[in-house]
């Protein structure tokens, strides 16, 4: 796994364009410009991610995070 995510943050790095799903919520706040938390299939929080992962809005975001941060 982390070998993945080595060749993802290289990409990253070198400005390739990635739609990525993951629940490692410290390789997304270091790799994505734009975090999209989605429950049951519908996007309900959206944004840079300084302020989806350290200033929720919606309940649900807060909860999971609540758990696995």
């Amino acid at each position: 796994m982390g070998e993945v995510l080595d060749v993802i943050k290289d990409l990253a790095r070198q400005g390739t364009t990635m739609i990525v799903v993951t629940h490692e919520i410290g390789f997304a706040r270091e790799v994505a410009d734009t975090v999209v938390f989605m429950d049951d299939g519908r996007v309900v929080e959206q944004g840079a991610p300084d302020d989806v992962l350290n200033a929720p809005r919606h309940a649900r975001t807060k909860a999971f995070l609540s758990k696995v941060l």
